[in-house]
Order: structure tokens, then sequence, then C-alpha cells
């Protein structure tokens, strides 16, 4: 009897203490933004719960100390203990640190309309500026470093600029977009990354295989979309200052002010300065290009009713650039006294985007540059100027499971320098002019719940190559909330504009002969994507994003290094060019505070000639890749942690005979850096660590780098009656100067130390 009433006690003091509970709710937010569909949970339970997509979240909670954890990808995970009393309602705002890419994150590349990246059915990786401040750079062309399947490549041992490859194709097969804007290609193409102002960026958005049946030209192996801050999502003030030992200096500035009450305006100004001339290798020639760069971005948003879109951007950027002899100065600019490789660079944009004031969803969005480029390699003059005018209409309509995007653009391109690509047969110049309209349309379809269609077309007319079109398909299978595959396929073309493109045919001494007139490229995609979450009782999360592509190209252009040491000959391959392979990106949270974002790649790029049969890989293509970020944060000392690094597998290099004494294959080679990061200051970040841990160089396990650094003129080689370079005492592997041997940075390890600081 007394263990039945004591039962009944115990019962009835359960009923009232799982009838005291007590609400608990609020925002979570990274700064000024709303973090959507975060997790909330409760340690060493099952409950839990998400916050909305404003990032406000409310939970039922019985009276109790609890463990609560903050999560969301791309932000470092929060705990916080709560002790609730009885019906008690308790606000708690929580600010969500980004650490790098996220799988939850909203993006427009794939399809031109901002959606969720798990809804998207193209496959899009997105990185946040908090990703790149695990490596600060002065520009997102060195940033790009320890993105899997993305490599700056530099072509230059001199002049040390580069471009941007994507899955071991070169780069102008990526088009660089900002704000969805066709901004930096042909002459920029190498410059454009430079000086972009970090404080302004909101995100990286990189899509991997052909995107040209709604971009166009030049999207043919991927494209790179940097998104801008809007002004409202911005601090007020944000300043980024580093330096390192080798004396570097970056400084990138940031803010907003409210222009009335109809206008907010964003700010950014970034400064990089390196004037020291440093020979380690000693072969008399600067290791690293020295420079002397600004960049100023402004952007206005406006404020319209019913939230239509206006906005206005501008960006102007000056870059005085060289490298060569370490004794050269501007006196001997030209000249054939001393040889320099100088680079002067005046550039301007402007973009913008209008919502039209009607009930359809109508945007007008459009670009103009202009880039003015003064260079001389050597005694070769090379004064090129292009300027680009890009206009486009769409329209985005929804009808029952259809999700429609029509539009139409116009792009514009004027392109005039003194090299053979403007010259007419008389000798004189001629400015090349290219019209290039088109149409596209889009149709996304949603099949079932978890079935969804996109199917794509687009027609250009190239006013000199004439009609082209472009399809599209992709699909996504979304077999639950944790599993997602998409199938993607399409097409992409790009029209070549060889000396904007190839700065190998203007340095060195080496003459450059186009055999015929060169075809636009074409290329045939598929692409297999699979991301993969997985969810940890703890509050841990491990994401898996996985690919396979191949590409198969027609036309393409190869330049041949190997027929004529002195010469580099270009033509359309009489063939086909397959790249194919297999990538697979980890991002791993755990609730201790580590953070792990790694990748890696396999690749295969290679050519076939069909007159001989022969498999061709080309020059300065590695075979495997290997990213990685690792983030640890010391709570108690207010300390983080990041050791970021890349590796690379074997590349062909770009000897000049096969008496040339340089190895003909490249090392394994890797580029590692780590940064100590303190935040115990209110509004102020202190930063410092080590690039280039190991201090690998290039060359360090060969004779030279510069073939000839000696005579950059060959005023002392000799040839014969062919013309063909003979052996001599002063030359005796009978080569000319060439600085095109290049791989890898020529910069060794360094120091660095930074101050940040942020109010909102």
């Amino acid at each position: 009897m007394r263990l039945f009433i004591l039962s009944i006690i115990l019962f009835g003091i359960a009923l009232t203490a799982k009838a005291q509970t007590s609400a608990l709710g609020g925002w979570i937010r990274s700064g000024q933004k709303p973090v959507a569909f975060a997790s909330i949970k409760v340690l060493n339970s099952n409950i839990g719960t998400t916050s909305d997509s404003l990032g406000k979240y409310s939970m039922k909670l019985s009276t109790g100390k609890y463990v609560l954890s903050f999560s969301a990808l791309g932000y470092s995970p929060y705990k916080k203990e709560l002790t609730l009393r009885e019906n008690e309602t308790v606000n708690l705002d929580v600010d969500l640190e980004e650490t790098g890419s996220a799988i939850e994150e909203f993006v427009v590349t794939g399809t031109m309309k901002e959606v969720s990246r798990l809804a998207s059915p193209v496959p899009v990786e997105v990185y946040s500026p908090a990703f790149f401040r695990k490596n600060p750079t002065p520009s997102v062309f060195d940033a790009l470093q320890n993105v899997n399947g993305v490599r700056p490549q530099l072509n230059c041992n001199i002049c040390n600029t580069g471009d941007i490859h994507i899955n071991g194709l070169e780069g102008p097969y990526t088009m660089i977009l900002i704000d969805g804007m066709p901004i930096v290609s042909g002459l920029s193409s190498v410059y454009g990354l430079s000086g972009i102002p970090n404080a302004l960026i909101e995100r990286v958005e990189i899509v991997k295989g052909p995107a040209s049946s709604l971009y166009g030209s030049e999207a043919v192996g991927g494209l790179i979309n940097i998104i801008t801050k809007k002004p409202q999502n911005a601090p007020a003030f944000s300043g980024d200052v580093f330096t390192t030992s080798w004396g570097e200096l970056n400084t990138d500035l940031g803010f907003k002010f409210a222009a009335g009450k109809k206008a907010e305006v964003l700010t950014g100004i970034n400064y990089f300065k390196y004037g020291n001339r440093i020979d380690n290798n000693k072969d008399l020639f600067t290791d690293v290009t020295l420079q002397d760069r600004i960049s100023m971005f402004q952007k206005w948003n406006f404020n319209r009713k019913e939230n239509r879109q206006f906005s206005l951007a501008a960006r102007y950027n000056y870059e005085d650039r060289w490298g060569g002899d370490i004794t050269w100065d501007k006196a001997y600019r030209g000249g054939t006294e001393r040889y320099g490789e100088s680079i002067y660079t005046n550039r301007w944009e402007m973009l913008g985007t209008y919502q039209l004031p009607l009930k359809e969803s109508v945007m007008f969005s459009w670009s103009l540059n202009d880039h003015d480029q003064n260079s001389v390699y050597g005694n070769t003059i090379y004064d090129a100027r292009q300027k680009i005018a890009f206009g486009q209409l769409s329209w985005d309509k929804k009808i029952k499971a259809h999700d429609l995007l029509i539009g139409t653009a116009l792009r514009y391109t004027m392109y005039d320098d003194n090299t053979p690509a403007t010259a007419l047969l008389n000798g004189l110049n001629k400015a090349d002019k290219v019209w290039l309209p088109g149409i596209f349309i889009q149709d996304e379809i949603a099949l079932a719940e978890k079935h969804k269609l996109l199917l794509g077309m687009r027609y250009d007319y190239n006013s000199i190559h004439g009609n082209i079109l472009t399809p599209r398909f992709a699909y996504k299978w979304m077999l639950n909330e944790n599993n997602i595959l998409r199938l993607n396929a399409g097409t992409g073309f790009r029209v070549v504009s060889l000396f904007t493109e190839e700065h190998a045919a203007l340095t060195g001494s080496r003459e450059v002969v186009v055999t015929e007139q060169l075809k636009p490229e074409r290329s045939y995609n598929a692409n297999l994507n699979f991301i993969k979450k997985i969810y940890f009782k703890s509050g841990s999360f491990i994401g898996i994003d996985a690919s396979a592509w191949y590409t198969h190209f027609n036309n393409q252009i190869i330049p041949d290094y190997l027929s004529n040491p002195n010469q580099i000959i270009y033509s359309n391959l009489q063939g086909y060019a397959v790249s194919r392979g297999l990538s697979a990106n980890f991002d791993m949270t755990f609730t201790n505070g580590l953070k792990i974002i790694a990748g890696t790649s396999l690749l295969e790029v290679f050519s076939k000639n069909e007159a001989s049969g022969k498999k061709i890989r080309p020059f300065l293509n590695e075979k495997w890749t290997g990213t990685w970020g690792i983030s640890y944060k010391l709570e108690n000392l207010n300390l983080g942690l990041d050791y970021t690094g890349n590796i690379y597998g074997p590349m062909l290099l770009p000897r000049l005979s096969n008496s040339d004494p340089r190895s003909g294959i490249s090392p394994v080679w890797s580029l590692q850096n780590i940064q100590f990061t303190y935040t115990g200051l209110k509004k102020i970040e202190l930063y410092g660590g080590v690039k280039n841990l190991l201090n690998w160089t290039p060359g360090k396990n060969e004779p030279f780098l510069i073939a000839r650094s000696n005579d950059p003129f060959d005023k002392e080689v000799q040839t014969d009656a062919a013309g063909n370079v003979v052996p001599s005492a002063a030359n005796p592997y009978a080569l000319t100067f060439d600085p095109g041997y290049v791989y890898a940075p020529n910069q060794g390890i360094r120091g660095f130390l930074g101050v940040r600081l942020i109010i909102k």
C-alpha cells in the first residue's frame, strides 16, 4: 500500500514537473546577416529545433539546467549553458562567426536566380570571406590557391602574371564575373582578380563545368562569380592591414554611409605595395615582381517601392608592376641595355542592376569597362586597349511547376593592340570589333517533391564566326534532406583573342606563328555530383561534396613549344581534347571548436591528334591535387589557429629542347601556411603567422629557372644557316632567353602580421 501511495506521489511530481515548462527563443545572426536554418540542440538529448529563413527560433523546455549547441554550416559552433526557471520566457540572441565554405548558402550563379544551394539543380561551391581570412592574401587570385580543383597558375617568371585553372583547364576557359556581370575577360583576364577590395566581398561562387547556355562565351571550363556586399549587410567601417617580412604591404578599407533616405553607399579601397628587389636564386633577376597598385570600388543601393532592386557600382584600378634585371629602372624601359618587363594598367568598370516597375519580375543588368595596358617586355612593346559593353534583359516567371527564365543579351568588344592580332596584310592596324547578341531560355521544372529538371538553350550570333547554339540539361534528385544527387550536361564555346590571353607569346625571344584563322573552340560536358550530410548527436557535422566530370573539346587551340625552340606555333587541334576526373570536398565541424575543410582531385587532361593518333598531355597540368584548412579556437585564450595548404602532383614543364638541362617534369610540391588570430580585443583582431612554412621554391633543384638570364637579348646566341641555335662556349646548351619555365610561385618563407578593425 505504501509503495502504491509512493508511486502515485512520484507520478504526480513527474506530471507537475512536465507541466513546468519555459519558453526559449531569439535570433541567430552573423553580424547583421540572419543565419537561416541553423541547428539548435540540447546536448545529451534528442531535443532540438532550427531557425527559420530569417534566423528566428523558438522552443519549449522543462525547467532545469541545459547546455545548448548552436551551429550552422559555414559558421563556428557556439555553446551556451542556461538555467530555465518555472514558466520563464528567455530571449537568447546568438551571433555566429563565419568560418568558410557552407552547404546551406544561397547562390545565384548556377541558374541566375537566388536559391538555396541545396535547392539548385546546378552544383555551386560557395566560399565566404572567413574562408579566405584563414590565409590572408593581397588579391582574390592568390586567395583561390586553397580551393579544391582551382589553381592560380603563373605564366611568366618575370612579370608574374597568371590565370585560374579549373579542373585542369587553362585560364581562358574560366569566366570571371562580378555580381553576375562579365567584367573580367580577354585583356584583363590576367589582372582582373587583383585589386578587388576584400572588404566588399560577400562570397565567391564557383561553378565547375560549362555555363555557356546562360553566360555565353568563355564559360567553357567553369566560372567564378564574385558577389559584393549589399550596403545594408556591410559593417559601418572595416579595415584590414597586413605586412610581411619580405616588405609587402596590403591595406583594405571599407565603409558605408546613407545618402539621404533613398540610397545607401558602400565604398572599398585596396592598396598593395611591394618594392624589394630580392634575388635569392642568384640569377640577377627579381624573384618576385615589384608592384604598386590601388583599387577603389563604390556601390550604391537605392530604396524603391515594393523592395524592387536598383544598384549602381563602379571600380577603378591602377597598377604599376615590373620585374627583370635587379639593376633595371624606368630609364631602361623598352631598351636593350637592361632587361625588364614593365606593365602599366589603367582600368575602370561600371555595372548596374535595375528591376523594372512591372508586376512581372523583369531585370535589366549592364556593365561597361575600359582596360588600357601600356607594357614592354624587354624591347618588345605591347600597347593594348579593350572596351567591353554588356547589357542583359531577363524575365523571371513561375507557372505552376515551371520556373522560367527568359532573356536577351548584347555584348560588344573592342580590342586593339600593336601585335599581329589586329594587323592587316598591308601592315596597318585595325581594331578588332565584335558584336555578340544572344537570347536564352531556361525552364526549371519541379517534377515531384524530390525531383527537379532544368532545361536551357542559348543562341548567340558572333559577328565574325556566325551562329552559336549551346543547350543545357540538369537533373536533381533529393533522396532525402541529407543526400542529394545531381546530373548536369551541356555545351560551351570560346572565341579566342590570342594575345590578350597568352603572355608567353609576348615575353622572351620566341617568334609567334599563327598558322591559320583560329576557329571557336567547342566543348561538351557531363558532370555527376553527390552531396552527403552527416549529423551526429553530439552536434558535430560532416559534409561530403563529390563530383565526376568529362569534357570533350573540338577545335581546341594548342600552343606548340616543341617543333621549333625559337617559335610558339598556334593552330586549331586536328583532333580532340579531353578533360576528365574525380573530386571530393569534405567539410567537418566538431563541437570542440575544430573545423576541417579538405579536398582532393584526380585529373586527366590530354589531346589526341587525328593524324598521329598520339595522346599528348599539356604542359603545366597536374594529375592530382589536394587542399586543406584546419581551424581550432582556444576559447579561454581568445586565440584561433588556422593551418592551410595545398599539394600538387607532377606536371610536364615547357623546356626549350632536349639539350635544356632543366627538368621536364616538376616534383610533387606544396605550399603551407599557419596563422594565429587573437580576438580578445573589442572590435579588433590581431593576426600573424608564417607563409610557405616549408620554404619551397621551384628553383631549388634546377640549374636555373630563366634560360640565359645573363643574355636576355640573345646577343651571344649563335645560329646556323637555317636559323637553328647551335652550341657555343657562351651557350653550351644551345638555348635562347626564356622566362616561360614556371609552374609555382618563386617566393620563399616569410612571416606576416596584420590587424583588423570592424565597427558594425
